[in-house]
């Protein structure tokens, strides 16, 4: 048994078909689920990736606090739930849950302010990322190759031809 990385033999495979979306390479995948074909032989490779970083708005210190009063505020919730299932006596479970999730918001006040303040001004904006590739390669192994492509209708010289529209289905 080898001792190389198992994602690197995962690429190694010929290329079965390439899409220019995620959505494309999955509903392949599918297909070939579908057929009962064994999919264990079969990688999904992205291709030439970036990080995409889309700006959402500014942070301030108002927003830094309803960010962790929001936060604390549902830790503190659940915790007063898990609280109230151990404690004994009446009535108590809803003070409890009312006690956690008030003393959650304030702690999550103090704790997105002071994390707001430790940043020092050096990342003000608040943002989503998103790894992307290019395109999507549809690695196989050589063994079934051929059964993988009789299975998508595609032919040995088009890596490029995709199979059915996912949205036809």
């Amino acid at each position: 048994m080898s001792n190389a990385d198992p994602f690197k033999q995962l690429e190694n495979r010929p290329v079965l078909a390439r899409y220019a979306t995620y959505a494309e390479a999955q509903f392949a995948v599918d297909k070939l689920s579908d057929a009962k074909f064994p999919v264990q032989n079969v990688a999904i490779v992205g291709v030439d990736l970036r990080l995409v970083e889309a700006v959402v708005g500014r942070l301030s210190w108002g927003r830094a606090a309803l960010s962790g009063l929001a936060m604390g505020a549902w830790l503190g919730l659940l915790l007063g739930l898990f609280v109230s299932l151990f404690a004994g006596g009446d009535g108590s479970t809803f003070s409890l849950i009312m006690l956690g999730l008030l003393y959650g918001a304030a702690g999550g006040i103090v704790f997105g302010l002071v994390s707001y303040a430790f940043t020092g001004g050096k990342r003000d904006f608040l943002s989503r990322s998103q790894i992307t590739a290019e395109h999507y390669d549809l690695h196989c192994d050589a063994a079934v190759l051929g059964q993988a492509r009789a299975v998508l209708g595609i032919s040995a010289f088009d890596t490029q031809q995709s199979p059915d529209d996912p949205e036809a289905t």
